[in-house]
């Protein structure tokens, strides 16, 4: 690569051939629902132990979500996802920072990555600014020496190049939603930033349950293995420890000295579902054979019975107007019996108007058809 100092302007650097991302990686990144995501959202912290078993470090990760707006125009709701390490190594400090957005389909808008080695006499510090923008991915790296800018690397990809690519970002939310599942993509070639920044294939796998010892308790973790495969470098491995919530509980980088890991358990997050719905068999009624019912029904009858006679009781005319009726119909023994009574009770309707007390035998009925 080229070297610049701070007062040349940066030009894209030609990058080698972009891998592809495997078909089961891409469907796997698809599949993540937005229910498993939300009880990813939670921060946690862990400490660096030294070979000799000392504290040399911290290990912080934090998801929330957020709004994102690149123009101050367009706000997407999204995730934001930091993460820092902050140790000794050898009596040198060393620091790594890590700020990403990363969208509900888990891929990068935006991200800030700072790493940093504290020489005494010569302090080295590297800068990569990711940032997505329309069609392209956009990659700067910046190496900071003496607070003096002396190497600046600027390379692009197109995004539709980068099906399955998992930042260091979204990384953190695609390993919490592994760990939950305690399952692996079998045979998934995903997408990653190398030490480089160039794209490389990575690759996830189980290495099962194991016991680990937390605190005065031993409590069961599922171990992942996480392998970026760099063109030209040795593969970079961390091997990650989770507790069954996704909580982060170990952390082993392959060639590191320290080992990140957590004094005490965490309180674990529940998964809220639902109650399933009862369901109520069908039974039979059969009201005659049973007690209570049929003792309903003898007491509900007894009820009307009575309430029925004392309305007849109260309302003599409705004896004489019925037995008036019966009479006559006795008497004419019509065919229509209904037609009969409409006739017959039609003079008391309210809402009839009022008619003479004599009228025309022949008439025609409003009750009959006539041709």
């Amino acid at each position: 690569m080229q070297k610049k100092t701070s007062d040349e302007v940066a030009k894209e650097v030609p990058i080698p051939k972009v891998p592809a991302a495997n078909k089961g990686a891409v469907e796997f990144l698809s599949l993540i629902e937005l229910k498993e995501i939300k009880y990813c959202i939670f921060g946690e912290s862990l400490v660096a132990i030294s070979e000799s078993g000392e504290t040399t470090g911290t290990f912080t990760i934090s998801v929330e979500e957020t709004s994102y707006s690149p123009d101050d125009w367009d706000e997407e709701d999204l995730y934001l996802v930091r993460a820092s390490s902050k140790g000794t190594i050898d009596g040198i400090p060393c620091t790594t920072s890590i700020t990403g957005y990363v969208t509900k389909k888990l891929e990068t808008v935006e991200q800030h990555k700072k790493e940093s080695v504290r020489f005494r006499e010569h302090p080295v510090e590297t800068r990569t600014h990711v940032v997505r923008r329309q069609d392209q991915l956009f990659v700067s790296k910046t190496v900071v020496e003496r607070d003096e800018e002396i190497h600046v690397d600027t390379f692009s990809y197109k995004r539709a190049q980068l099906h399955g690519l998992v930042s260091e970002s979204a990384n953190f939310l695609v390993m919490r939603v592994m760990a939950r599942r305690q399952a692996v993509p079998q045979d998934a070639i995903f997408l990653a930033f190398g030490i480089d920044q160039h794209i490389c294939p990575c690759t996830y796998s189980s290495l099962g349950i194991q016991k680990q010892k937390v605190g005065k308790e031993e409590v069961e973790v599922f171990v992942i293995e996480r392998v970026v495969h760099s063109m030209d470098e040795v593969p970079l491995c961390w091997q990650f420890y989770f507790l069954s919530d996704g909580h982060l509980s170990r952390r082993v980088q392959v060639g590191s000295p320290a080992t990140m890991v957590i004094l005490q358990m965490p309180i674990l997050i529940d998964t809220d579902e639902p109650d399933p719905r009862p369901v109520f068999e069908k039974i039979p009624l059969d009201w005659e054979e049973d007690v209570q019912l049929y003792s309903q029904f003898l007491d509900r009858k007894e009820e009307l019975q009575a309430s029925h006679a004392t309305y007849v009781r109260r309302h003599p005319e409705l004896r004489a107007l019925l037995a008036d009726f019966l009479q006559l119909l006795l008497l004419r023994k019509p065919d229509d019996v209904v037609t009969f009574a409409a006739e017959f009770f039609a003079p008391f309707s309210a809402e009839r108007p009022p008619c003479r007390s004599f009228r025309s035998s022949d008439k025609p009925s409003p009750f009959r058809n006539h041709v």
